[in-house]
């Protein structure tokens, strides 16, 4: 993720990584791979429909059941511009494939400004 972070720093976007606690236990094959492309995807976004001085903060938490994923920009979000609108496709799939591992993922806007997707993902899959 560290590599993920400065490749979206050198695309224009200024992102804070965060991490706390310490893995229990690995993620279940494919886990972490799902992890990347939860990041990647919100990223992605807020580098689409975020506006010009869009910033984003990750937050990855190890905690006692998984990783929680926390991302955050505090752009202007899809809505703002229906041109820039996207399919959804790209938080479908990162919802799909977070499900596969036995975790979660919610997305949407934040309160006043911005947008946010959090996710679960547990050592353990189903």
């Amino acid at each position: 993720l560290p590599a993920l972070v400065e490749t979206m720093r050198l695309s224009g976007l200024e992102v804070s990584l965060l991490e706390t606690g310490t893995p229990r236990r690995a993620l279940p094959a494919g886990g972490e791979l799902a992890a990347y492309r939860i990041v990647q995807e919100a990223l992605t976004n807020t580098l689409r429909h975020g506006g010009p001085d869009a910033d984003a903060f990750v937050t990855l938490a190890w905690t006692a059941r998984g990783l929680d994923l926390q991302i955050d920009d505090d752009g202007r979000g899809a809505a703002a511009d229906p041109a820039t609108r996207g399919s959804g496709q790209g938080l479908r799939g990162a919802a799909e494939r977070t499900a596969l591992f036995g975790g979660t993922l919610e997305t949407g806007p934040r309160v006043g400004t911005g947008y946010r997707v959090s996710a679960h993902l547990p050592y353990s899959a189903v």
